[in-house]
């Protein structure tokens, strides 16, 4: 399953966001480092679901289809906060950096009102600039990458000279970060290291590390507490401008039956004929925000972050005639796949026998064969013979 990582300094909101997003139980509380070991739940993206283009009733085994929309998960992790100077081992930031790597895209929190300040205490609205947590995040992971980039670099080079690809052998230490070989050249190649290692100097190995976090570690900015936020602030800080406790009182009340919504809407409506006093305040309120900034951004945030690992949708099936698996269940399975991932690709994905004992694929829409390396399309409902 995909992992995407909640972080961001204490007190921003994370724990907010990560129990709107997967209404999993999360300790939510106004003082900093309140998440110690990272929260892990599932959060959902939002894709049409082919039963209507296919005039077919599906019957979802590992996601969820709400009036045509699929809903397909992927795993949501609350990290523990993070303070400058994390990457020398200052808070928790060394619990927080292990944690880190095996998130695949990252959503960074932020308080957008400026009302914590950079250890993530309380303090009042403006009176922090939340672009600086921006920066410091960036620069704290950047400083983590190249710490790792030089350590035992005299052996690494020693190697290097006996004949050993030196690219070969950074590719083998950044492999446990989650970092590829094509990441790694291609931040060699924008950031414009010496070809030598022989010739770096410790401004290359930042350089080189900030190029390996923006090609492994893509991120979404969410500004946070933005029904707060001075729209000035709002605007200086750009990204998704979220408010998570109006996400969480609207899934809460939606789980409750009190309200119809779905993660990600611009409106909701009310089933309940009389709400308490306090309650129907409290909509009315995110029913105004909702006004103003067309959804609360949780969701958006996790859109985007499917959006920047170049995600599709796509559904395996046994039965490409009656879109069934071998149970009988319609468009049973929903699968998040990099985009440009063949027919063999998925059928690894979803047993390795499968893949291995790969013949061909059928497009269930059109009964035609794929051919073995052929790239699937968003929606994409597949049958596959081995």
């Amino acid at each position: 399953m995909i992992r995407v990582g909640i972080v961001g300094k204490p007190n921003v909101g994370k724990s907010t966001f990560f129990a709107a997003a997967t209404l999993a139980p999360a300790e939510i509380a106004s003082y900093p480092f309140t998440t110690i070991k990272p929260n892990r739940g599932v959060a959902y993206i939002r894709s049409p679901c082919p039963c209507r283009s296919l005039g077919v009733t599906c019957t979802p085994k590992n996601s969820l289809c709400i009036e045509g929309e699929r809903f397909v998960p992927l795993e949501l992790v609350d990290l523990a906060g993070l303070v400058p100077g994390a990457h020398k081992g200052r808070g928790l930031g060394n619990q927080f950096l292990d944690d880190i790597r095996q998130a695949s895209v990252l959503i960074h929190i932020i308080d957008a009102s400026g009302g914590t300040d950079e250890e993530g205490r309380q303090c009042s609205v403006e009176g922090h600039d939340p672009l600086e947590d921006v920066r410091f995040l960036e620069d704290e992971l950047s400083h983590w990458l190249a710490d790792i980039l030089t350590r035992d670099w005299a052996h690494l080079l020693r190697l290097s000279q006996m004949g050993k690809s030196w690219r070969g052998l950074l590719a083998e230490r950044l492999a446990g970060l989650g970092i590829t070989e094509p990441q790694l050249s291609e931040a060699i190649a924008a950031t414009g290291v010496p070809q030598r290692p022989q010739e770096w100097r410790d401004e290359n190995m930042l350089a080189l590390a900030r190029g390996l976090r923006n090609a492994s570690k893509p991120m979404v900015l969410a500004a946070n507490k933005c029904d707060i936020a001075p729209p000035q602030l709002l605007k200086k800080v750009g990204g998704v401008p979220t408010c998570a406790e109006a996400e969480l009182a609207l899934r809460r009340a939606a789980d409750a039956e009190l309200i119809a919504y779905r993660p990600g809407d611009a409106s909701f409506r009310v089933l309940c004929d009389q709400l308490p006093e306090a309650q129907a305040k409290a909509l009315h309120y995110i029913e105004k925000l909702l006004g103003q900034f067309h959804s609360t951004g949780v969701q958006e945030c996790i859109e985007r972050a499917r959006h920047l690992l170049d995600l599709i949708v796509v559904y395996p099936v046994e039965n490409e005639h009656r879109y069934t698996d071998k149970e009988g269940n319609v468009l049973p399975d929903a699968y998040l796949i990099p985009r440009g991932s063949s027919a063999r690709d998925l059928a690894y994905m979803v047993h390795t026998d499968l893949g291995e004992g790969f013949i061909r694929a059928i497009d269930a829409r059109t009964k035609r064969v794929i051919g073995a390396d052929q790239p699937l399309e968003e929606g994409s409902v597949v049958k596959i013979v081995a």
